[in-house]
C-alpha cells in the first residue's frame, strides 16, 4: 500500500500542474514559447500519459492496448490532437491519476516491477520517479503560463 505521505506529496504535484493550466483559455494552453512541443496542455497530457506507464503498465501490468489512453514515454505523448481541448485533456488526466490512486493501494515499498525501459525498480522508486515528474513539469507549467498571462496584458 502506497505510504499516505507519498501519496500527499503525488496529489499535491498533480494539483499544481491542474490549478496551474487551469488559468488559461484553450487557445492561450496550446501557446508554444519554446522550440519543443512543450506547451501547458501538452504537459498535461504527456503527465496523463506518464501517470499510465508507471502505474497502468508497470504496476499492473497491463498491455498497452488496456491502458486508458497514451501509455508511452515518447514524443508522442506531448501530441495534443486539434480537436482536443483544455477541458478533454484535464478530465484525460484526472481519469488515469483515479486508476494510479487505485493501483497504488496494492503494492508494498519493496515490491518490484520491470518497466519496459529502465528495468527493475521498487514501487517505491516508482513514487519518487512521479513526485519528480510531476513537480518539474508543474514548474515547467507555471512559468509557461505566467509568460502567457503577462503576454496577454
Amino acid at each position: 500500500m502506497i505510504d499516505k505521505e507519498l501519496a500527499a506529496v503525488l496529489d499535491e504535484n498533480r494539483a499544481a500542474l491542474i490549478s496551474s493550466v487551469t488559468r488559461l483559455s484553450d487557445e492561450q494552453s496550446r501557446s508554444r514559447l519554446v522550440p519543443s512541443l512543450t506547451t501547458p496542455i501538452a504537459l498535461v497530457k504527456h503527465c496523463a500519459a506518464a501517470e499510465r506507464v508507471w502505474f497502468q503498465r508497470t504496476v499492473a501490468g497491463l498491455a498497452l492496448e488496456n491502458c486508458d489512453g497514451y501509455a508511452t514515454g515518447d514524443a508522442r505523448s506531448w501530441v495534443v490532437a486539434p480537436h482536443e481541448t483544455l477541458t478533454d485533456v484535464l478530465i484525460e488526466f484526472e481519469a488515469a491519476i483515479t486508476l494510479s490512486r487505485d493501483i497504488a493501494y496494492g503494492p508494498h515499498s519493496t515490491d518490484k516491477f520491470v518497466h519496459y525501459r529502465r528495468g527493475e525498480v521498487t514501487f517505491y522508486w516508482i513514487c519518487l520517479h512521479m513526485i519528480e515528474e510531476l513537480a518539474r513539469h508543474a514548474g515547467h507549467a507555471d512559468i509557461l503560463v505566467e509568460q502567457i498571462l503577462a503576454g496577454a496584458k
